[in-house]
């Protein structure tokens, strides 16, 4: 079975799949290791990797050359930000393409004009409502597998509140989306409505100290949020690790005096699969 038709079959069991979120091959692993179903692939979290903001910056050769290292790197299904498919419709067109050929199982596109910004950042514009709905078109007419699964984001609460937000939730999913992702709703109110107004599967972002409240899994699978993103939490994990790290090493110049805090050498190579690799000179 294939990643996508895996997604698919995982997504229609009833609860809701909970997919962190990445930015490179190491954090994908990571995932993997810790037992979830899926990976989400963030434009955010890979922007910032790269030193910048989320704001458009990268290119899409720049993120599907990291998008590649992720799928490569596990073994799960993986969700890709495929922001507003780096353009216009034919830029749609080769996005949907590129990313399929990488192996994603999903991938989302959004309405905002370019240059887009972090969801949860303001001064947000949005392209017509019709534009989107071709650009959804083609998205769905470029996937080579059916199973490839389109999904729909838009940024209209903030821009144009909730009311018109769900009126373009529902044109999207006439235009053909697989699943709508209504980003940054701002009380448990919104996100019942949008469970209760838009038909459909559905994707939420979930995230401590954004514009959304945090709403137990549970609940969120009674109201059919099929899907759970949680973008940035391990990249800023990671940094605070690292400036904790950096500040041991600038007062003693070394790490030792929080050794017991790193992953030891040893499993820094076992997560890579050092000894595989290896191996296969030996075979």
């Amino acid at each position: 079975m294939n990643k996508a038709r895996r997604l698919r079959d995982l997504l229609g069991q009833g609860h809701s799949v909970i997919a962190p979120g990445v930015f490179d091959g190491l954090s994908a692993r990571l995932v993997e290791r810790a037992g979830f179903d899926a990976v989400y692939a963030s434009g955010g979290a890979i922007a910032r990797s790269a030193g910048v903001p989320d704001i458009g910056l990268l290119g899409l050769t720049e993120v599907l050359a990291q998008l590649e290292r992720i799928v490569d790197a596990c073994d799960l299904p993986v969700i890709a930000d495929a922001d507003t498919g780096f353009g216009g419709s034919a830029n749609v067109e080769r996005t949907v393409r590129a990313f399929e050929r990488a192996g994603v199982a999903a991938l989302h596109i959004e309405d905002q004009a370019f240059p887009k910004r972090c969801g949860h950042l303001d001064d947000k514009r949005l392209v017509e409502a019709s534009q989107m709905c071709t650009k959804i078109r083609i998205a769905c007419q470029s996937r080579r597998d059916p199973a490839l699964m389109i999904i729909a984001r838009t940024d209209a609460i903030a821009s144009e509140g909730l009311d018109a937000a769900i009126d373009r939730a529902r044109a999207y999913v006439q235009a053909g989306a697989d699943m709508i992702f209504v980003e940054a709703p701002e009380t448990l109110e919104q996100i019942e409505a949008i469970s209760q107004q838009v038909p459909g599967p559905k994707l939420i972002n979930m995230f401590h100290s954004g514009r959304t409240p945090l709403v137990p899994v549970e609940r969120l699978a009674e109201l059919d949020y099929r899907l759970v993103i949680i973008p940035s939490d391990l990249q800023r994990a990671a940094i605070r690790a690292m400036q904790h790290t950096l500040r041991e090493i600038a007062a003693h110049g070394d790490s030792g005096g929080i050794a017991g805090e790193l992953a030891s050498f040893g499993e820094r190579e076992e997560i890579v699969g050092t000894a595989r690799y290896l191996a296969l000179d030996r075979a």
